[in-house]
């Protein structure tokens, strides 16, 4: 098994998502980004140190060589790679970036409209839009902040 089977199969198993790995241009620092899709709020460190627990022992015994491990959430500006994260988030604000141009651009902003039959829907100030999911390079979430007055009231 490889390094992200490894991984994939290890944290779902312990009920949570995969969303993410990196490595370190060497290997030696491997960084896995966990969620929770059932939780509004998704994971918190007590979730990142249970998975960070799991793996150190299990990366142990199946020989996978590295220096150091972090696990973290994916972050308010998280990564949308699959199909289900494009349907989880539809009507949030996202950016992406193409792989091949399209009207002249590769970088699009707008309201994720979901995805049906391999193309992403996407709501821009242009009109709507058709990316197929092949050729989505990147694509994250845009936070949104709301600040409260001391009236409890957002701004």
């Amino acid at each position: 098994m490889d390094v992200h089977e490894i991984l994939e199969k290890t944290v779902t198993g312990l009920g949570y998502e995969l969303v993410d790995i990196e490595r370190s241009p060497r290997g030696r620092v491997l960084r896995v980004f966990i969620d929770r899709p059932e939780r509004p709020r998704g994971v918190d460190v007590e979730d990142c140190a249970l998975v960070s627990n799991h793996l150190s022992r299990v990366l142990a015994v199946e020989d996978v060589d590295y220096d150091r491990l972090e696990v973290s959430s994916p972050g308010l500006d998280r990564l949308l790679k699959k199909a289900s994260d494009f349907e989880r988030f539809a009507g949030a604000e996202i950016t992406l970036k193409l792989r091949l141009p399209s009207s002249g651009r590769r970088n699009f902003s707008g309201t994720l409209g979901g995805v049906s039959d391999g193309k992403v829907r996407l709501r821009t100030d242009a009109g709507d839009m058709d990316v197929e999911l092949d050729n989505i390079d990147r694509a994250r979430l845009v936070p949104r902040f709301e600040t409260m007055k001391s009236g409890g009231k957002p701004v």
